[in-house]
């Protein structure tokens, strides 16, 4: 049975009694300093989601029996908003995150949380926190919706309670130096998921088991590791914690969506402007031996990573297992930077929106 929607009148709000200073986001580090409030939604088995409130920033109390610190069964998603030239508040595709935060929820036996809730609960504390959607140009309000599991009872099974929050943090800009290709290593030894797993959700798991690699590349000069898939290490996945496409003999290429990657947000989005635009699209299987072939040849013009932190990545070195490629010069390719201009520009209501991808918050 569908329960029944929760409007914003309905959420409890208990307001910070002090008001933190606002950093300066000229070289903030990313996801340190969190805006005054977060909000919260319990769910008890045979009660189901209830007491939706908008409270101050603070820590949680959990049981150290907690069953997210044994058996991480936990998710989240990762979203921002924007500070239009008007002074609006924007989304971006915001009821994509809530539909990807179930389809995580279902793969680790989290009960559904309606899309009301969600989105309820979003213009609840951004509203209140409006304040914290900085101005700066390329700038944003980082937003983490997350469910932890908090059954105090230790045993391999689903948990019996669960606690949805969401908080956030302003960040500046991904690119204070411009938008430059990264060097990246393809990782041949560990991978990152598998199919029949968890890879297709966004839940702590999978990105505790990509650190180990990304700390070995980052400690050879690169920025990050291109996956390979879990069962023969030939087909491309992933890169970093980003999905990937390739521009290869005018058409772009990208992993189909088989169950081990993410499917993005901002791959999505990409995609639709690229048929928009004419492009060939091959979502398929894609050899690392392809790739690096066509890298060789010639015939790779251009690559980049798609994610919420980033938006575009361009990528401008590869390397496997010691042989280096170079991709497009080590420049930003023209569709790159298109990708980029467009995505971003719709992001903070500076370009015509089209697809009615944004959503006016307050």
């Amino acid at each position: 049975m569908k329960e029944s929607v929760t409007r914003v009148e309905k959420i409890k709000i208990e307001r910070a009694q002090r008001f933190k200073e606002k950093p300066s986001l000229d070289g903030i580090p990313f996801g340190t300093y969190f805006s005054d409030h977060m909000f919260l939604m319990d769910y008890d088995e045979g009660r189901g989601w209830h007491d939706p409130r908008v409270v101050p920033f603070a820590n949680f109390e959990l049981s150290p029996a907690a069953a997210v610190f044994h058996y991480a069964q936990e998710i989240f998603e990762g979203m921002k908003a924007y500070r239009s030239p008007k002074g609006d508040v924007l989304l971006f595709r915001p009821a994509e995150n809530a539909k990807r935060l179930n389809s995580s929820a279902e793969r680790l036996c989290i009960p559904q949380l309606p899309e009301e809730y969600f989105m309820e609960g979003l213009k609840a504390l951004i509203g209140l926190d409006r304040d914290w959607v900085p101005s700066i140009p390329d700038t944003s309000l980082y937003i983490r919706p997350f469910i932890i599991a908090t059954s105090a009872q230790l045993g391999v099974h689903a948990s019996a309670q669960y606690l949805f929050a969401i908080i956030t943090c302003p960040v500046g800009s991904y690119y204070p130096e411009g938008l430059n290709p990264v060097r990246i290593l393809i990782e041949s030894d560990d991978v990152r998921a598998v199919r029949g797993g968890t890879g297709y959700t966004k839940c702590g798991g999978n990105y505790a088991a990509s650190i180990r690699a990304g700390q070995r590349a980052e400690n050879q000069g690169y920025s990050q590791v291109l996956w390979l898939d879990g069962i023969d290490r030939r087909h491309i996945e992933e890169v970093g914690s980003m999905n990937v496409m390739f521009l290869i003999g005018g058409k772009v290429v990208t992993p189909a969506l088989t169950g081990s990657v993410l499917p993005g947000i901002t791959r999505k989005s990409c995609l639709d402007l690229l048929r928009d635009w004419g492009y060939e699209i091959e979502e398929r299987a894609l050899t690392v031996d392809e790739l690096v072939a066509a890298a060789e040849n010639g015939a790779l013009g251009e690559a980049w990573g798609t994610g919420t932190a980033a938006v575009i990545s361009p990528i401008g070195e590869i390397t496997y297992r010691g042989s280096v490629s170079i991709i497009g010069g080590g420049k930003i390719g023209a569709l790159t930077r298109k990708l980029y201009d467009t995505l971003t520009g719709i992001q903070w209501g500076k370009t015509e929106d089209k697809f009615a991808w944004s959503v006016k918050v307050c």
